[in-house]
């Protein structure tokens, strides 16, 4: 018979249970998982020694001389926020609620009406905002959410992760390189009733083409005859054209018609907070009374989620959007940035037409925002890298952040011989 002091003895060593259970490789099943795409493309570009290796993929803005640009307002409301020395207290499941209101007014406008039938909650960025909207949707309208053909590339895993399905909606015209507006309408007009619609307000990415004040008019329409939830990914409002109000026509077209709309804001691009993580959530309800059931219920989904969000970034973008001074001053560097790109996008035409090619370049200069569809098929991306050492996605997309008046002759030159 064996004494309870030998059980434990023999449990403890490697020849007992728990030895076995130390022992055991529990995720030897697992495969390797492929490596994201932009992920793996900037791992390519490190590992490259050409000289004029030039990376067009990474989605962030890039100065002239292709280096990360703190917003000078950033910087000066960065230093008014350390100045204060505020404590490090929790925000609240909802965040900075100053932020909250300032964020909305920016999307709708100071004197929108609607403001008062709304309800925002801070988030971890645009992504944060769109996966707490697609949990949402999940329990309380689990229909399939539909995307525009092509569409940034994590909405798909965002609204799949929920447990949405996932569909999508004509958009793109491969031919003209430009909006397939009459397909896009047929195709919405098609979608069951009920079912959520995810609108790009500005900049689309990955294409860069947006539809015009007309056509988001007749895009209305059919959303409004289908009774389709549009939900809008406000990424780049003032970054696309320059200017906020313009950027934010199509949600604010949207609520004046009478919708009942989710809008996620991204502070990223507009304001360079990308490792920051300043977002926000909203939804514009038929009711105050019905926006803060609608709250209370987000409020349900963020706490298990990561409980609340953090305060430094989001008391930077607060400060620039409260103090009229610095929101004059940020405004001028959002149009700062948006005009260099608008420069690189007709650089590189006019670089093209000096090297002889005889193609139409034009939906180069007619697309909006940081991304572009140049036209190039995967083959032609590919000799791009190889032969060049220009990398972008396999789609032919670009970043046009990444050029600059250094390597734009270059990207020209390697974009016409590749495409002759």
């Amino acid at each position: 018979m064996i004494s309870s002091t030998r059980k434990v003895i023999l449990t403890c060593s490697g020849r007992g249970t728990l030895g076995v259970a130390r022992n055991m490789a529990w995720w030897s099943h697992l495969e390797m998982a492929p490596l994201d795409p932009i992920v793996g493309l900037t791992e390519l570009f490190k590992e490259d020694s050409n000289p004029q290796k030039t990376n067009l993929g990474v989605g962030a803005y890039r100065d002239e001389n292709g280096k990360p640009w703190v917003l000078p307002s950033v910087k000066t409301a960065e230093k008014k926020v350390m100045d204060a020395q505020l404590d490090k207290e929790y925000l609240g499941i909802v965040g900075d609620q100053e932020f909250n209101k300032l964020s909305i007014k920016l999307a709708l406008g100071a004197d929108n009406p609607a403001l008062e039938r709304t309800t925002t909650v801070q988030a971890l960025s645009g992504t944060g905002a769109l996966r707490v909207s697609a949990n949402f949707l999940k329990k309380f309208n689990p229909k399939a959410i539909w995307l525009p053909v092509p569409s940034w590339g994590n909405h798909t895993p965002i609204f799949g992760h929920a447990g949405l399905e996932v569909k999508g909606y004509r958009y793109y015209n491969e031919k003209t390189i430009g909006l397939d507006v009459s397909g896009m309408l047929d195709a919405i007009s098609k979608i069951p009733e009920g079912d959520t619609i995810l609108l790009h307000p500005s900049a689309h990415n990955p294409t860069g083409v947006d539809p015009s004040k007309e056509e988001w008019q007749q895009i209305e329409e059919v959303v409004a005859a289908r009774k389709l939830f549009p939900l809008f990914d406000m990424a780049y409002q003032g970054f696309a054209s320059g200017d906020i109000d313009r950027d934010a026509f199509p949600v604010r077209h949207f609520v004046e018609k009478g919708h009942s709309v989710a809008l996620t804001q991204s502070y990223s691009k507009n304001m360079g907070l990308y490792g920051l993580r300043v977002g926000a959530l909203s939804f514009v309800c038929e009711s105050a009374e019905e926006a803060k059931r609608v709250e209370s219920q987000v409020k349900i989904i963020i706490r298990p989620m990561y409980s609340m969000p953090p305060s430094h970034g989001v008391r930077i973008a607060k400060t620039i959007m409260s103090d009229p001074s610095l929101r004059s001053e940020w405004t001028g560097d959002v149009k700062t940035m948006a005009n260099r790109i608008i420069g690189m996008r007709h650089a590189l035409v006019d670089g093209l037409k000096k090297q002889g090619s005889s193609r139409d370049w034009s939906h180069i200069t007619n697309q909006i925002g940081m991304f572009c569809f140049t036209g190039l098929n995967p083959d032609q991306v590919l000799k791009m890298r190889e032969d060049y050492s220009i990398y972008m996605t396999k789609d032919g997309r670009v970043s046009v952040a990444g050029l600059t008046p250094k390597n734009v002759e270059y990207v020209a030159q390697a974009l016409h011989n590749v495409s002759k």
